[in-house]
């Protein structure tokens, strides 16, 4: 009644606001991220010694497996595994692995965020409307859902590149990240009086 009702109020006007995104900065991401990609499936079809579908696991598993002669790390219904876990072990035998990761990477936030963010932004408020969620994380933190904010990679350089598409609607507004630092430890010292 003290804290979750009243936020209501102010989620619902954060809702109706929006975010804005730089449009360009994400066409220019567009552009380098289908450049990387281009590079990358290059690499990695010399790496293999010849041209194959890079995002069919058959295909993969039959390079990695049968052409390569790497050792499974575990198998599945369709064979032998590709996935993230086996190919991770993978890369320490051969570099075609780590290359297929990293086009994984990039493919999922060209699909994820830069291409489908720009698509999301409403024709008349010019920004993207979220809803944020107050009882859905385990945690007790607020979450973000349609489109989903939250899990964009901030440890990456193209992540922190996608974050600096979020802008602040005018130049006389500036955008500022707040966030709780060891919440739970304060809340402790709080009540103790520590």
């Amino acid at each position: 009644n003290e804290i979750e009702l009243p936020l209501v109020f102010v989620l619902s006007k954060m809702e109706m606001r929006g975010i804005s995104i730089d449009t360009a900065l994400f066409e220019t991401l567009q552009r380098e991220i289908a450049a990387g990609l281009h590079t990358l499936e290059s690499k990695i079809h010399e790496l293999a010694g010849e041209p194959f579908n890079i995002n069919s696991p058959k295909q993969l598993q039959t390079i990695l497996y049968g052409k390569l002669g790497l050792k499974p790390a575990r198998k599945n219904k369709s064979g032998f595994s590709t996935d993230v876990d086996a190919l991770e072990a993978l890369a320490q035998h051969h570099p075609l692995p780590a290359a297929v990761l990293e086009y994984r990477s990039l493919e999922k936030l060209r699909g994820t965020y830069v291409e489908a963010l720009p698509k999301l932004v409403h024709p008349v408020t010019g920004r993207i409307h979220t809803s944020f969620n107050q009882a859905v994380a385990a945690t007790g933190r607020l979450s973000s859902s349609n489109p989903n904010l939250q899990n964009i990679p901030a440890r990456t350089e193209m992540g922190r590149r996608i974050r600096q598409g979020f802008v602040a609607g005018s130049p006389s507004k500036r955008l500022i990240a707040a966030d709780y630092s060891q919440i739970e430890l304060r809340v402790l010292a709080h009540l103790t009086g520590d």
